[in-house]
């Protein structure tokens, strides 16, 4: 979190709640405007949250965008405000750097317990994977394009992402996914379906994708292998 983006979130507010009486305690929400208003401050509110603000003196805000839309003086000197910025930026970014070495801890002791299960099998790379139905279809290349059916989901179970949700599998390139994938997918055979843990490094990292991810996460994914597509019939396709 840099300091001009805490101080846009600020000034953003000032301009939600330009029309409002700083005095009223109860704000109706009737208009397509209130809710509006109301929805950005929510989500500017969580988007704070997340970035490890979530303790910020709400009166103190309130203050700052009151002295802002009266044009009044400021109270704090601009030496002064740069570094109260400062200082929240190197908090939230320790506390990001904490909690992503908690989750690569997290992720390594629960691949070492789940690789002792029955059936779970760990390659070289340190995938790990164990088969939910065997097939004997053909097994993909590197270069081809398959059909897949696909849940995924974090190590506490819950859903990030699912072709089976949406009940539309996709088409993708083998060497055109995470590792995790890239590695597995050469393992299956067609009509096979497998369930595999993807060390982080084998997925996003510490690089993740999207808010449903943390960084350095383990993925689970049941993966069922539908298809490999026929190239000359691609081809024509397009």
């Amino acid at each position: 979190m840099k300091q001009h983006r805490l101080a846009a979130a600020v000034a953003l507010v000032g301009l939600v709640l330009a029309g409002c009486d700083a005095q009223t305690s109860e704000v109706e929400l009737k208009t397509p405007a209130q809710k509006a208003s109301y929805g950005i401050g929510l989500n500017m509110g969580k988007s704070l949250s997340q970035e490890g603000l979530s303790d910020l003196d709400s009166k103190a805000v309130a203050m700052g965008i009151e002295d802002a839309i009266g044009k009044k003086e400021q109270k704090l000197k601009d030496e002064e405000l740069a570094e109260a910025f400062a200082f929240l930026q190197k908090r939230a970014e320790e506390r990001m750097t904490k909690l992503n070495e908690e989750s690569a801890q997290a992720g390594k002791k629960f691949l070492e317990e789940n690789g002792k299960k029955d059936g779970v099998v760990t390659t070289a790379s340190g995938l790990q994977y164990e088969v939910i139905k065997k097939a004997e279809g053909a097994q993909p290349k590197p270069t081809d394009v398959v059909t897949v059916h696909y849940e995924g989901k974090l190590t506490d179970g819950s859903v990030f992402d699912s072709s089976v949700e949406r009940g539309s599998p996709i088409d993708l390139p083998v060497s055109g996914v995470i590792p995790g994938w890239v590695e597995g997918l050469q393992l299956m055979h067609v009509g096979e379906k497998y369930k595999l843990y993807i060390p982080s490094e084998l997925a996003y990292g510490a690089q993740s994708p999207s808010p449903a991810i943390p960084a350095n996460s383990v993925l689970v994914f049941e993966l069922e292998l539908l298809a490999i597509k026929d190239p000359a019939a691609a081809g024509a396709a397009q």
